[in-house]
Parts: C-alpha cells; sequence; structure tokens
C-alpha cells in the first residue's frame, strides 16, 4: 500500500474498521459531510450514523453521466468551505467503473480541513494500492477479496489520526492507528496469511504483476461485454468499454423480460459458473439510481486466474438461457 506501519491497522472487516473510525472524530454542528450513494453499504452507514450524531448537513454524491463514474464536475458543486469529511468507493462492487481518486482527492483537499475516505474492497483484487499516490486520508480494503482470509486493512494518514479520539483503553500508547482503533488485536492466524498473500502478488516488486493482470483482465471483459453489447435486450451498468485503466471485470447487467434471479437459476442448472443476482450491499445504488427491483442486478466477476476458455464457455451457457433473436 506504501504506508508507514503507524497508519496501518488490521481488523476482521472493511465494515468493521470503518465503523470504529466513524465513531472517533467529533465535528461541529452544521459541518457538511459528502457520501456517495453508489457505494457498498459499508461505506454509507458508518457515515450516515457519524452525520446525525454530530448534526452534519449530509449531501448526497449522484454522478449523472451514463456510466455512473465519480468525478470531480459532479462532486464540485456539492463542496463548501464547510465541507469536512468524503467518501466514495474506487471501484463499485456492481459497476466496475474506476473512479479517478488522485483527481477528487486534489479537490477535496482544495477545501482546508476536509477528509477524504475510499472504499477499495473491489480494487484491490485488480490493481497495485499507492495510498500515497492516491493522496486519501482512509483507505480501506478486505484480504478476503484478495485471495486471502477474512481479514481487512485501513489505512489512515498520520495527519488525519490527529482527528481520531481513540477507542482502546486508556493505558495503551496511542502514537499508532493500531494503537487508536485496534480493539483486541487482529486475529494472529490469519494476519500470518498477508505475508504470503502479498508474495503471491509480486512481494516488494507487485507493479509487473498487477500490468499482466490488467491485461488479461482486459482481454476477459472485452469478450464478455462485446457479448453483452451485441445483444439488444441487455443493459449493461456501468461503463460499456473494455479499457482496463477505466474498468474491471465485474459485470452488472439485467435481461428484458427476464428476472435477474431467473438468470442465474437457469445458468446454475447447466454449468458450474459461479455468479449471482442481487444488489451486492449496494442497494441504494440498484434501488434508487438504477431503479431495479428485488431482483437487481445480474453479477459476473473474474479474476486474473479466469480464462478465455472460461470465458467463452460463459457466453455459450447465457447464450442458451437468454431469449432467442435479440441480437442488435
Amino acid at each position: 500500500m506504501n504506508a508507514d506501519p503507524d497508519e496501518v491497522v488490521l481488523g476482521p472487516s472493511t465494515t468493521q474498521l470503518f465503523r470504529n473510525i466513524s465513531l472517533t472524530m467529533k465535528f461541529e454542528l452544521e459541518d457538511e459531510i459528502i457520501i456517495s450513494k453508489i457505494d457498498h453499504e459499508t461505506n454509507i452507514k458508518p457515515w450516515v450514523d457519524m452525520a446525525e450524531r454530530n448534526g452534519m448537513i449530509l449531501k448526497w454524491w449522484v454522478p449523472e453521466n451514463e456510466s455512473l463514474r465519480l468525478d470531480v464536475d459532479s462532486l464540485t458543486p456539492l463542496l463548501s468551505s464547510r465541507t469536512k469529511f468524503v467518501t466514495c468507493t474506487h471501484i463499485s462492487n456492481i459497476l466496475g467503473t474506476v473512479h479517478d481518486i488522485p483527481s477528487i482527492a486534489k479537490a477535496v483537499h482544495s477545501i482546508p480541513g476536509a477528509m477524504f475516505c475510499v472504499d477499495g474492497v473491489s480494487y484491490a483484487p485488480h490493481r497495485q494500492i499507492d495510498v500515497k499516490e492516491l493522496d486519501v486520508d482512509f483507505y480501506g480494503f478486505s484480504w478476503y477479496k484478495v485471495y486471502g482470509p477474512h481479514i481487512s486493512t485501513l489505512y489512515a494518514r498520520r495527519a488525519a489520526q490527529e482527528n481520531l479520539n481513540p477507542l482502546s483503553h486508556f493505558f495503551i500508547p496511542k502514537d499508532t492507528l493500531e494503537g487508536k482503533i485496534g480493539l483486541a488485536g487482529a486475529n494472529y492466524e490469519l494476519a500470518q496469511s498477508i505475508p504470503e498473500i502479498v508474495s503471491y502478488l509480486g512481494g516488494s516488486s507487485p507493479k509487473p504483476v498487477f500490468e499482466a493482470i490488467a491485461v488479461h483482465e482486459g482481454k476477459l471483459q472485452a469478450a464478455l461485454l462485446a457479448y453483452l453489447t451485441s445483444r439488444g435486450d441487455i443493459s449493461i451498468y456501468g461503463e460499456k468499454n473494455a479499457d482496463p485503466t477505466i474498468r474491471v471485470p465485474t459485470i452488472s447487467f439485467t435481461v428484458k423480460g427476464m428476472d435477474s434471479r431467473e438468470v442465474v437459476e437457469q445458468a446454475d442448472q447447466k454449468s458450474n459458473f459461479g455468479f449471482r443476482w442481487g444488489h451486492f450491499y449496494s442497494k441504494r445504488l440498484c434501488s434508487e439510481i438504477l431503479g431495479l427491483g428485488d431482483g437487481g442486478v445480474v453479477r459476473i466477476s473474474m479474476v486474473h486466474y479466469n480464462t478465455e476458455e472460461e470465458v467463452r464457455s460463459l457466453i455459450e451457457t447465457l447464450d442458451g438461457i437468454l431469449p432467442r433473436n435479440t441480437l442488435k
């Protein structure tokens, strides 16, 4: 992550670590907080509660472009001299679109005292994280999304830690993030897996590994997106361009005339592909922005160990269950 050890804490989940951080900060009445509505609820509910406790003014950040990409243009009208906290995802777990976090961070930090928090759970399995390059104040992700066990990591910039009222016992030193919010310590057995995961992803030289991952994943998503966009009955949510610099192979869609659950259950009967349906904890995005019902989306999530042959087989499976004669 390119973070210093005293800026990192381990915990059971990103949900819990964000909740812990939200409990440590106090703000003035009518200070403003901006929350992205396209996010997983992990990166919404803790901050909604924090706003209510502190009497903050909450502003929802909803992108208006077709791909629902979060950008500075949609953020700027929400910023003011009273903005104190902004939060968003690096990649939506529904949309798969990569947001320009450094540009957003620059806009946030143009407001004196404003802090920026990013949910990196859906980004970490696909791309290298560098918190200093991103210029974020808080960044969380889960190792169980990065091919490991159920343990997570939170980064907090040293300067941002000055805003935290520690949760730990009074006698524990508070000069590190772990000392401030690492309640009872992380699970030792799970923590021991992290060096092995880091080694698998290139160790101290992860750049070529992640570059290779991006190239391969670009091929995977290009094939599936080409098929989905060729049909006239499928709505793809998020960026339709297969360029791996602007999206990852987390692809969500709905099929005209078929419930998302129906699509998945029919596929389950014909294959062993592991994709699912629903809102995937991005309930506000699916219901309030996309206007979808209880079925939500069909989501297909691919990673570097999937093969092009598997994608071709997946397309054959989909073609066998979706309505006929719908090609554009």
